[in-house]
């Protein structure tokens, strides 16, 4: 059994598309071992080959966002990164919904294509940072009755505060622990108890709850 990242790449643009596959299979660590251009090819490939991750792109044949919502629900093993040139608000709210781990632009450099999918491997998660921004009211306003973001960041040890600062500032796990002289896995432990307190699925939300918390009008 391979010991390197496998992940499947679903796109529509086969230029884009070997491009991509190029990119990575020059990586030592990483492996493409399927290709596709359509949803129902991206479920196929996910169910038969189980891959780490697989790279969809949003406007694909069938959709993008219905090919991650069958992926998460049939291979929760599969992290799904959709990679995409969409930056409509909506698009990047309905792919984390479905499942997505990640949401990043095509625009992104080789280099830090690669940077974020082995963080993703890891279990980070990512958006594009000049996306999140937009994503703070719709996934952290508070419904009626619940406590508000800055309440919940009160629940914060001073430990967990300071990672969820650096989280914010889009470092993974590994930078996080080289900076603080903790463990990875350290780190890992204090982002389970951070998403617990602040009722939030994953570090993207954790850390767009940082961010409006920190806002004037979340500390009237």
């Amino acid at each position: 059994m391979s010991d390197k990242i496998q992940i499947v790449i679903v796109d529509d643009h086969p230029l884009f598309r070997e491009g991509v596959v190029h990119t990575l299979q020059a990586e030592a660590d990483i492996e493409v071992v399927g290709e596709g251009s359509r949803a129902d090819e991206a479920i196929r490939l996910a169910q038969d080959l189980l891959p780490d991750l697989i790279l969809l792109d949003i406007t694909m044949p069938g959709g993008g966002i219905n090919a991650a919502r069958a992926i998460a629900t049939a291979c929760p093993v599969t992290r799904i990164v959709m990679l995409t040139v969409s930056e409509a608000e909506e698009d990047v709210t309905a792919a984390l919904r479905a499942g997505a781990r990640a949401y990043i632009l095509k625009g992104v450099s080789s280099r830090e294509l690669v940077r974020i999918l082995r963080d993703v491997y890891t279990g980070d998660g990512y958006v594009t940072p000049i996306l999140a921004a937009s994503l703070l009211f719709e996934m952290t306003n508070p419904a009626a009755g619940s406590r508000p973001p800055a309440s919940l960041l009160d629940d914060l040890t001073e430990r967990e505060r300071q990672i969820l600062e650096l989280v914010a500032a889009g470092q993974s796990n590994k930078e996080i622990g080289q900076q603080l002289f903790l463990s990875e896995k350290t780190i890992k432990h204090h982002m389970t108890n951070i998403l617990q307190k602040l009722q939030v699925r994953n570090r993207v939300e954790a850390a767009l709850l940082a961010q409006r918390g920190s806002t004037p009008e979340a500390k009237r």
